[in-house]
């Protein structure tokens, strides 16, 4: 019987990369009778499945989705998955050995729990700038220390809630967000091509804590997240503060939990020139980025703004 589902969304992929987080798949200390691997390829052009090697694994396969994006490539692994609880693994994540085991023995012990998370640790490959730390939260990762954490609605987002990178999921606490995916009631933009948008993840744990389930931050559960040297760029770093900023902000405002006024495009270019003087952003690297998501905030903020 399928305990578990491993859902591995990629589009393009590192095959190096890929090839790591299999490897620490291959490691995990749950049989791999107890758990499926799914990869859905979201429309790859590089044909990185004649480089995989699945054959250590009794119940894998790739199954391929056409419509471009995050959340429609993790909709295609829920809907064909069977297992009780869905691991979402990015790409280029290293899970510690044991994280499917322990991540159902927490479900195990904690009936109420519907989203869980934990540490998720850089594996740099290359010495990052000094500055770095301050936008780690930017690039999934997270350590919030060694005491576990728990949270239910209480009409804001939790600090605690599991980041996209490793969250593990209860198949029942899916229900409503399948639903409105599903039905195309959902504006919420995540990673489409060019896009850095990345509110998929919070509008999943939003949907999961609304329907009366609990999430928590479990530090036993860690993994590693690969930081190639793009991903420390000034220029990749100020467009994803920005973009994430932004759905982040529209994300509340579909929630009805923005605790900001909306404003006109014109106020919302007021208070990018505004901000340009107040972080100094063209000072360092560090600045300018922080500028740019402060610009990304101001843009999700437009009121009746339609651009995704």
């Amino acid at each position: 019987m399928t305990k578990l589902s491993v859902i591995i969304p990629t589009h393009n992929p590192d095959t190096v990369k890929l090839g790591q987080t299999l490897s620490a798949l291959k490691s995990q200390s749950l049989p791999t009778g107890e758990w499926e691997l799914i990869i859905i390829d979201n429309n790859s052009s590089n044909k990185f499945e004649q480089q995989l090697n699945l054959s250590w694994h009794p119940a894998a396969e790739v199954l391929r989705e056409t419509k471009q994006g995050l959340t429609y490539a993790r909709l295609k692994g829920f809907n064909e998955s069977t297992g009780d609880i869905i691991i979402m693994v990015d790409d280029d994540n290293i899970l510690e050995a044991g994280y499917l085991e322990k991540a159902l023995h927490i479900f195990e012990k904690n009936s109420k729990m519907g989203a869980i998370g934990g540490k998720s640790v850089p594996l740099f490959e290359t010495t990052p700038p000094e500055w770095l730390n301050e936008f780690y939260g930017s690039l999934a990762l997270r350590n919030l220390g060694d005491k576990t954490l728990t949270a239910i609605w209480n009409n804001q987002y939790p600090a605690c809630s599991p980041i996209g990178a490793g969250m593990a999921i209860k198949r029942e606490a899916l229900t409503s967000y399948i639903k409105k995916i599903t039905s195309g009631k959902s504006n919420i933009s995540d990673r489409t091509g060019n896009s850095l948008s990345s509110s998929g993840d919070n509008d999943m744990v939003i949907e999961v804590l609304k329907s009366g389930w609990q999430v928590g931050y479990f530090p036993e559960l860690m993994l590693q997240h690969i930081i190639p040297v793009q991903r420390m760029q000034t220029a990749y770093l100020a467009r994803l503060l920005n973009n994430t900023n932004k759905s982040w902000v529209q994300l509340l405002q579909s929630h009805d939990i923005n605790p900001w006024q909306q404003i006109t495009k014109s106020g919302a270019a007021f208070r990018k020139a505004k901000a340009w003087f107040t972080y100094k952003a063209w000072k360092n690297a560090a600045t300018y980025i922080k500028w740019q998501g402060a610009c990304g905030m101001y843009d999700g903020l437009i009121k009746n703004n339609r651009d995704q």
